[in-house]
């Protein structure tokens, strides 16, 4: 089983692997890997097994945010873990899956929704 610091590089990669003016966008926002998302968080994305959900994005999108948004705890991006390794049968697989994921949780900071990223072929 890959390590948590194999796969926290891989999440690492995928951040600087961005585009650096998305990178320097990335304010007040926490990227972590945890194991599985909690309870609160299944119900808020509407699943039933924690495997069903490889990352969420836990904060105000910057297109929300206005003069007010200040002194505020960082938003947070998770990435699932166990649920990323359950569905992928290699390493390559789990990297490419990470970083999908996220790429698709940062989309969600910069205000994307599932809708937009249907429509524009993220999915």
């Amino acid at each position: 089983m890959m390590t948590v610091e194999q796969f926290e590089e891989f999440v690492d990669e995928a951040v600087q692997g961005l585009a650096e003016s998305y990178r320097d966008k990335l304010d007040n926002v926490a990227i972590v890997v945890e194991e599985f998302p909690d309870k609160w968080t299944m119900e808020a994305a509407g699943v039933s097994s924690p495997y069903n959900l490889l990352g969420f994005y836990h904060g105000i999108p910057r297109t929300h945010r206005n003069a007010g948004y200040n002194m505020v705890a960082p938003d947070k991006i998770s990435i699932y873990r166990r649920p990323i390794l359950a569905q992928c049968r290699n390493d390559q697989e789990v990297r490419a899956m990470v970083h999908r994921v996220v790429r698709h949780e940062i989309a969600h900071y910069f205000g994307i929704d599932d809708d937009r990223l249907v429509e524009i072929g993220a999915y």
